[in-house]
């Protein structure tokens, strides 16, 4: 196990200045960091005056002329906010248009953009189609349509070659927009506030709460002044009103607490938009994505509840939320006999002898829609970037999927990396997940050129912490005001580290609590700081809690524990390492 301090620890720092300014943020920025306003909001008007008006010309256009139109819900939760975001906005002003002439449509998979809808949208002659989260570089199909006088909207924030003659262009990426850390659902909002100015109306911010959602599913750096306030706001309590978002607030509310944060939205929230995406059928995609809008969210439906009584109905959005639970737990059985598959090939197949983590696999082997959640779980287990790839027969034989990059040992733009080799025949995403497509024939030297490019690559994890303590001299107070700091963890401001060195653990101090459950190790130190392990067992214990003693090495995440009026402070332990031991202690 390896442990550095990011940078030096500087004494006069509180907690918070060292922290932060760790993440990159200037010490003289800090306030304005901790305390942004609508200020720092950038106007809709930087995507460009031109292209915001032939936008909101098309749409309002449409509407008038009650023209149809068609919006794509790009396949992640991203997308499912971005498009819920604008048929609420839309239903909130023109309610008889959308119920009569607006058609949205979901992929059956991971798709993104026009690919397989486009055969569709000709025949049926759409006047407008509107796509946010995805579409920019999808020329060919823009062509298509616009030559049967389809009118097209992008509402992007993904890295194109160039903006398409044939669309309608907003993107943040392909415009002098400041903040390239707006996702869809950011851009689809700025859209909705440029046609809010042009009617009068403030109807755009009645959905923060879904913009706050899409930006932290997307993982938008939360070091961008405007994202990180447009969260902060969107997650505020007066903001919840999307249904689903605040059903699964209540729901979950023992882990979320009584303020939703980036953080809790990323563990409790989002994974179960994207198991839906991923795992869930297509009567259960349009249950979850209706439980996001407000025309549909409370229509009363047959219960589908075991034990319902014969003509029972529910809510919808009281149906999603089940419908969520039972399609993540059903990924995580899927994902598990993935990954049990795969541990197999890695010990029969010698692969932890590449720098990459490469599984060539046939169709049907693993779940292609969970081959991107199963390559970030091989990632972090083994340290090294991973590529799960499963052969297509196109011109030739070829291998396509997920690739994942690994930020613990420096491999921070695998992406790059990979299109360096001049090998795949294309990498499309973003620089730590993206999709890789290989030939058959250039597997070898891709890991060859993988493996000169990675040569120095870390072999194991290191953390990177914000304090290291001396075993003899824990900062209980320290670890309580990081403690503190869980509304600021998000994308670029990562959950703070912290090591113990040369901790001396006597048995008198070890404890295992609910052996016969779910054990869980706890090492009390004279101080009441509580060092906690959960998922541990006997056999640990029993290596810890000797006659004499064993020194530690810990790297942990700082905690609060409140019982009974007590505040302790705890360390809840990532990765430790036994540096000494011995059976006396005198």
């Amino acid at each position: 196990m390896k442990y550095k301090l990011i940078k030096p620890i500087n004494k006069d720092y509180t907690a918070l200045e060292q922290v932060l300014t760790n993440r990159g943020i200037a010490l003289e920025e800090i306030p304005h960091y901790c305390n942004t306003t609508d200020e720092d909001i950038n106007s809709p008007l930087l995507f460009g005056e031109e292209v915001m008006k032939n936008a909101a010309t098309a749409l309002v256009g449409c509407i008038g002329a009650n023209q149809n139109a068609a919006i794509i819900v790009d396949a992640d939760c991203d997308g499912f906010t971005s498009s819920a975001l604008l048929i609420n906005y839309l239903y909130n002003i023109w309610p008889t248009w959308v119920d009569n002439h607006l058609t949205w449509y979901l992929h059956d998979g991971k798709q993104h953009g026009l690919s397989d809808y486009c055969d569709l949208l000709e025949q049926s002659h759409y006047n407008l189609v509107i796509i946010p989260d995805a579409g920019s570089n999808d020329y060919t199909y823009h062509e298509r349509l616009s030559a049967i006088g389809t009118k097209i909207i992008i509402l992007d924030h993904h890295e194109a070659d160039e903006i398409s003659p044939y669309a309608i262009v907003i993107n943040n990426q392909l415009s002098d927009y400041p903040n390239k850390q707006l996702s869809g659902v950011g851009v689809t909002w700025q859209f909705c506030r440029y046609i809010d100015s042009l009617l009068g109306k403030n109807y755009a911010d009645q959905y923060l709460d879904l913009v706050a959602l899409g930006l932290t599913a997307d993982m938008q750096s939360m070091l961008s002044l405007e994202t990180k306030h447009l969260i902060n706001k969107g997650f505020e309590p007066d903001n919840i009103h999307n249904p689903f978002i605040y059903n699964m607030w209540q729901k979950n509310k023992f882990k979320l607490g009584e303020h939703i944060t980036s953080w809790g939205a990323a563990f409790y929230i989002a994974p179960f938009v994207n198991a839906i995406v991923r795992s869930g059928t297509q009567e259960e995609k349009e249950i979850i994505f209706k439980s996001m809008l407000q025309k549909e969210a409370f229509k009363m439906i047959l219960s589908n509840k075991r034990g319902h009584k014969l003509g029972e109905q529910e809510q919808l959005v009281e149906q999603a939320m089940r419908v969520c639970t039972n399609v993540k737990n059903r990924q995580t059985k899927a994902q598990d006999a993935g990954m049990e598959f795969l541990e197999n090939k890695i010990e029969e197949e010698h692969l932890l002898n590449n720098k990459v983590l490469l599984f060539l696999l046939e169709p049907g082997q693993v779940d292609k829609n969970i081959a991107g959640l199963i390559a970030n779980k091989f990632m972090a287990k083994y340290q090294r970037p991973c590529c799960i790839l499963t052969r297509v027969d196109d011109v030739e034989i070829s291998y396509q999927g997920s690739a994942r990059g690994c930020d613990k040992v420096g491999v921070t733009e695998f992406k790059d990396i990979c299109a360096g080799t001049g090998l795949p025949t294309f990498t499309a995403g973003h620089q730590g997940a993206f999709g890789l497509g290989l030939r058959a024939d250039d597997i070898s030297n891709f890991l060859q050129a993988t493996n000169k490019a990675l040569k120095n690559m870390s072999e194991e994890a290191l953390y990177y912490v914000d304090y290291i303590y001396d075993g003899t001299n824990v900062n209980a107070e320290n670890i309580l005001d990081i403690a503190d700091m869980d509304a600021y963890w998000g994308k670029d401001i990562d959950e703070s580290l912290v090591a113990i060195k040369n901790l001396k653990v006597t048995k008198d101090m070890v404890t295992l609590m609910s052996p016969d459950k779910t054990p869980t190790l706890k090492i009390t130190l004279p101080n009441r700081i509580a060092i906690i392990k959960f998922g541990s067992s006997q056999e640990e214990y029993d290596k810890i809690a000797t006659d004499g003693y064993v020194t530690l090495d810990i790297v942990g995440k700082c905690n609060r524990n409140e019982w009974n009026g007590w505040v302790t402070p705890q360390i809840l332990i990532e990765d430790y390492e036994i540096i000494d031991s011995c059976k006396y202690y005198f």
